[in-house]
């Protein structure tokens, strides 16, 4: 079993975190005015939509690579939708591909199939997953 870890750490002089993953950086915030937010950067339901989506890109693309199909273009948009209730919950998540290639006979169709049959943060979210929270 492989693991992945990130790190989350208050900016100085605000109410953001940091999230640091390996050399790469993003800054989590609420909305300006919310709760001492200042819109410095995305909130949770836009980091779990980036997550989906980020993790159908680099599957499309692992999967393309896989059929010997060259992409041209993909885009990919998720729509998160939460509650309104306290806490708020995600309940479901649309997501919405396009892909070309250069090839016009590839068959794009059996690859974004094989793509969603293989993405991790899809399928593990649609399984459930636990989280933990162990005492400091």
């Amino acid at each position: 079993m492989s693991t992945t870890r990130v790190e989350f750490r208050s900016i100085p002089g605000t109410e953001a975190a940091v999230g640091i993953a390996g050399g790469h950086t993003l800054i989590a915030d609420r909305p300006s005015g919310v709760a001492g937010g200042q819109g410095l950067g995305f909130n949770g339901g836009q980091l779990l939509g980036l997550a989906i989506g980020g993790c159908m890109c680099n599957d499309l693309r692992y999967m393309a690579h896989k059929m010997g199909i060259t992409l041209t273009a993909l885009s990919v948009d998720v729509t998160v939708h939460l509650t309104d209730g306290d806490p708020r919950l995600v309940t479901d998540a649309d997501v919405a591909i396009k892909v070309e290639a250069d090839d016009a006979k590839a068959d794009l169709a059996d690859l974004v199939r094989r793509a969603q049959a293989d993405t991790t943060i899809g399928n593990s979210l649609g399984r459930g997953i636990n989280i933990r929270y162990p005492s400091a």
